[in-house]
């Protein structure tokens, strides 16, 4: 007999003893986790093993699987990952761990161990190896993943990688060019004559005359037409090629005046008023000497093309709204409140904090000063000028919300869309500066843009009806910025695209002439995002609009825009022509000319201004949803956008609560109320001897509007313990946060709203 050495083992664990079982619940068998890529998406860097923390107080609930870097992405895939986490809206590109690149906001990398911490960007190096990544997000999502069982290696590599692609040197090399460039070349045997019409994308996108021309038609206005002298962007590099101008403006006269404008940018029509008066905006004149000649002719253009040959007003928005700075600071605050800081128990400075932010401030200074215009237009019959140092941010704010105001097809689904494609995307919104999608000059970030969205969703909170869609479609909207997938977001103006786009398709061997919007669509086919059933969140059941439905006296009706229901608001008389040259009489009041910042208990005064009396009368008479609207601005009626700044936070998230519920039962009555118009449709026009009723289940169901259906009795249960405030967007605990409750917050999300102590808008603003 003899005794076996004991061989030693080839295979050394390099994990804890005391985390062997965590290994082991990968265990059998173990599942290969791959990522879903997208055309053109390789995978840079990954690192097994890493948990995503979803609870500071346990790690219970986390998460445990593989983190990757591609050139599109930052994605987690769970091993084993529960039913909860799960979100409801499905996304077409993202899964529910990814995060685009553009989104990144900072990548942090900690060492708990040695106590140190490092902001990673681009081509940096990392002394120490990480324990943990922390991810903030434009987004507004906080997510940390732990490496404590990971290689040290793989971790450093991975968290690397991800600070140098979130950091893009050139925008060619942001991923929608290579995603584009593939989708194109293989689906060239879908194409017919090598292009691809525009099919289904009913959003006009205004590159082209004919697109002006329907809105010239669409709003009467007969004395503006559509001008084509900076065709190749020949006089401005930041207007679209067609532009919309006056009928006694010759293109000469055009030419010889926009060198005195920054950018060359002339007068841009935005949009007319049915008693005529129209809505322009420009830039300055940069050449003093030349200001009261060119105001002269400008205004005098303008005025012809009134029916009444009524007035001109000039608003100087630089000298009356806050600047992009004070924007992107208020912004910056009220991230921090409600994101990034904790709520502790004690805080109960968590309303003033939200004060002091001035980002609410900021929203009613932006919906009073349009509201302002909005008299100047309906009720004094007068046409303005909008005037902004370069037209290309605080314009487009203003001039989209003075339309949302007046006109209603602006507050359909389609008609917002065309808004945001005509006053920002096609106008020149500089959305790659702004947005900061190279990270190159943060001076230059500004969230324009979602303030625009939150004023918007103020005016959806007071009128529910007069909007097509809903609330989650602008947190959709302004989550689509950060997809670089889409031309909408991309770049600074129409000339940098056409730019870009004719280097990409000479790098894609793409022929000359092919539609750009077939292979570098804009974000408003929202297919490429969202499956049918989900596009179905963005309809409000509540619309009461053209061609929605509505019921009287027991039928189905469709509602039909009148010009009286329209122009109900009509009073003014047309004001006495002026020549543009008095400029302290033509320009707009900066503040207090809106009684009670615009308060629904008005009461005659005997020293009532016409705006003040104009105000008092809307709003002492029935509110038309298809007529001009003007939000209320006193401060109890602006509450914080929950949806946007609270989605993310775990005690904001009320299970089966918030305004899903009233959302889903109003769908289900909308949903039940076409199911029984089809029937009778489909009843009275049976005739003798015809088959019975084709069922209720067959294909008319994949037609209905409504997200949630209408069930019948012999239907399963909804599941709708799956509902949160926060639907449909954030699976749950989806930030590493710690709960509180009996905080400023509950009240806050039980209802209360934030009260200004003190007059806001002052003149530091």
């Amino acid at each position: 007999m003899f005794s076996v050495k004991p061989m030693k083992p080839t295979f050394k664990s390099y994990l804890p003893p005391v985390q062997t079982d965590v290994k082991k619940t990968f265990e059998p068998p173990i599942k290969k986790l791959e990522p879903k890529l997208l055309q053109g998406e390789i995978v840079v860097n990954e690192v097994n093993f890493v948990r995503k923390c979803i609870s500071a107080e346990s790690s219970q609930d986390d998460l445990w699987g593989k983190l990757i870097c591609t050139n599109f992405k930052v994605s987690f895939i769970p091993q084993d990952a529960s039913s909860k986490q799960k979100s409801q809206l499905s996304h077409l590109l993202l899964g529910d761990h990814d995060i685009p690149l553009t989104c990144l906001e900072q990548v942090v990398t900690v060492n708990d161990t040695k106590g140190k911490k490092k902001v990673l960007g681009s081509n940096q190096k990392l002394k120490f190896n990480p324990t943990e990544l922390i991810l903030y997000c434009k987004d507004l999502r906080i997510i940390r993943f732990c490496f404590g069982e990971a290689g040290p290696e793989g971790a450093k590599k991975v968290c690397l990688a991800i600070a140098h692609y979130s950091h893009p040197a050139d925008l060619q090399l942001l991923f929608g060019f290579e995603y584009q460039g593939r989708r194109y070349h293989e689906s060239k045997g879908e194409r017919v004559n090598g292009s691809t019409p525009r099919e289904g994308l009913r959003t006009p996108i205004f590159d082209r005359p004919s697109d002006l021309d329907r809105e010239i038609k669409r709003t009467g206005a007969s004395e503006w037409r559509v001008c084509s002298i900076n065709e190749g962007f020949a006089i401005s590099q930041s207007l679209p090629e067609y532009i919309v101008v006056p009928v006694s403006l010759a293109d000469e006269d055009l030419k010889k005046y926009s060198v005195f404008f920054t950018d060359q940018r002339i007068p841009l029509w935005c949009w007319n008023h049915p008693n005529g008066s129209a809505l322009i905006r420009m830039a300055v004149i940069s050449d003093p000497l030349q200001q009261r000649r060119i105001d002269q002719k400008v205004f005098t253009a303008i005025t012809k093309s009134h029916p009444q040959r009524s007035e001109v007003l000039r608003s100087d928005l630089d000298k009356c709204l806050p600047n992009i700075q004070d924007i992107q600071s208020g912004f910056v605050k009220v991230r921090q409140i409600c994101v990034i800081d904790h709520f502790e128990e004690s805080d109960e400075r968590w309303f003033s904090s939200i004060e002091n932010s001035r980002w609410l401030e900021y929203v009613r200074a932006f919906l009073k000063h349009s509201a302002e215009i909005v008299y100047q237009l309906d009720g004094k019959n007068a046409s303005v000028i909008l005037q902004e140092e370069e037209d290309r941010d605080l314009n487009c704010v203003v001039s989209s919300l003075v339309q949302l105001m007046l006109d209603p097809h602006y507050r359909s689904l389609v008609g917002f869309q065309s808004l945001v494609q005509k006053e920002w995307v096609m106008a020149g919104h500089r959305f790659l500066d702004r947005c900061n999608h190279l990270k190159k000059n943060d001076k230059e970030e500004s969230p324009l843009f979602l303030l625009f969205l939150d004023c918007v969703s103020q005016m959806m909170s007071q009128y529910p009806a007069a909007f097509e869609f809903t609330e989650s479609y602008l947190t959709v909207l302004s989550d689509s910025m950060w997809i670089p997938l889409f031309s909408t977001f991309l770049f600074n103006s129409s000339k940098q695209q056409a730019k870009h786009l004719m280097d990409f398709a000479k790098n894609k061997a793409i022929p000359h002439g092919e539609d750009q919007v077939v292979y570098f669509p804009p974000v408003w086919d929202w297919s490429q995002q969202f499956s049918p059933k989900d596009q179905t969140l963005f309809n409000n059941p509540m619309y009461v609009g053209k061609g929605a439905a509505c019921v009287q006296n027991g039928e189905v009706k469709t509602f039909r825009r009148t010009k009286k229901a329209y122009s109900h608001t009509l009073r003014g008389m047309p004001a006495s022509l002026r020549n543009g040259t008095k400029v302290g009489e033509d320009t707009l009041t900066r503040r207090g000319s809106l009684v009670s910042e615009l308060k629904s208990d008005f009461y005659p005064a005997k020293d009532e201004s016409p705006s003040e009396r104009f105000f008092r009368d809307w709003f002492s008479r029935p509110t038309d949803q298809q007529g001009l609207l003007i939000p209320l601005l006193v401060p109890s009626h602006l509450a914080l956008w929950k949806l946007y700044f609270l989605r993310w936070v775990p005690e904001a998230c009320i299970p089966k609560g918030g305004p899903i519920t009233a959302y889903r039962k109003l769908s289900q009555l909308v949903d039940e109320i076409e199911i029984l118009q089809n029937r009778l449709r489909q009843y009275k026009g049976r005739g003798p001897g015809n088959g019975p009723l084709p069922s209720p289940s067959g294909p008319l169901s994949d037609q209905r509007r409504m997200y949630f259906k209408a069930s019948s009795p012999h239907d399963p249960p909804s599941p709708s313990d799956v509902l949160t405030s926060s639907f449909p967007f954030s699976p749950t605990g989806n930030l590493c946060r710690g709960g509180s409750h009996g905080t400023p917050i509950s009240k806050f999300l039980n209802g209360a709203r934030i009260w200004l102590s003190t007059e806001t808008l002052n003149d530091t603003v």
